[in-house]
């Protein structure tokens, strides 16, 4: 019967507690309820409008741009990686003035919005940009030859630079962690530089730069500022289709169709990006 009592005790206790912490818990849950959840059932509501799926997938300007997004996030994703891993090289091992600034500035650099860096990237190879002004003033011209931000190119190039600090980010903490002994090793013994990088860096720093490469790839399939601000009219993806869509045709029902796609296919890449994240900690967690 005491042992009965004490166990009696013991339950006793822990409901207090569970029952505070749902208490506590329903208030965040009912917000994000309301201000997410319950748009978001909206949404796919309105998109099992009859007949609404079949008629957006089976629309030319539904395949097309999916297949622009998808080859526009890879590519971008691609240049990031290779970008970013080599820039967060030469940060990491390259000694130089000012490495640490350049560190602390990529992390200023995350909070920037992404049409400022398209603004920027206006100035410099838009129609009116310095480019061009340089090589009209020099020659006279009426325009300049640069001409690509309005293209396919010119989005590849404003995601890249906007998005490969994010690659940098990771994997300059993973260099941090980095045994040095091993490269002074591998360094006395004759290896080179590309060897180096090759056999110790880059295994390494996988876990990391699937982690950023994963999460930029996320990024990239969303984003709706950098084509729209360069301008580039005939590149359709779908955050702009749903755009011209909802806002330019009001079918809402199509908009709400590719909407839901777009969403679940970066819900199914976002839970990729948090098991390789986790993956990677729990990596660098085993590691004495």
């Amino acid at each position: 019967m005491r042992a009965g009592r004490l166990q009696g005790a013991r339950t006793g206790g822990r409901s207090p507690r569970r029952h505070g912490a749902l208490l506590w818990a329903l208030p965040p849950v009912a917000v994000l309820a309301v201000i997410f959840l319950y748009p978001l059932a909206l949404v796919v509501e309105e998109s099992t409008a009859s007949g609404a799926y079949g008629e957006v997938f089976a629309s030319d300007a539904f395949r097309d741009a999916l297949l622009t997004t998808v080859m526009i996030a890879v590519g971008a994703t691609a240049g990031c990686l290779v970008l970013g891993f080599v820039l967060a090289l030469v940060v990491a091992f390259v000694p130089f003035p000012g490495s640490r600034a350049v560190a602390k500035f990529i992390d200023v650099f995350l909070s920037f919005p992404s049409f400022l860096i398209t603004l920027a990237l206006l100035f410099l190879y838009g129609t009116k940009g310095m480019a061009n002004g340089v090589w009209t003033d020099a020659t006279g011209a009426a325009d300049g030859p640069v001409d690509f931000l309005t293209t396919p190119w010119g989005v590849l190039l404003a995601e890249v630079t906007y998005f490969t600090p994010f690659v940098m980010r990771p994997l300059l903490a993973a260099f941090a962690q980095l045994d040095t002994a091993q490269i002074e090793a591998a360094s006395s013994l004759g290896a080179r530089p590309a060897r180096i990088v090759r056999r110790i860096i880059l295994p390494e720093a996988l876990p990391a730069l699937m982690a950023g490469g994963s999460l930029v790839l996320v990024l990239c399939l969303n984003e709706f500022a950098i084509v729209l601000f360069t301008g580039a009219k005939d590149v359709v993806t779908l955050p702009m289709l749903v755009y011209s869509k909802a806002m330019l045709e009001s079918d809402y029902a199509a908009a709400c169709v590719v909407a839901t796609v777009n969403v679940v296919i970066s819900v199914g890449l976002y839970a990729l990006y948090r098991a390789v994240l986790g993956r990677s900690g729990r990596r660098a967690g085993a590691q004495p």
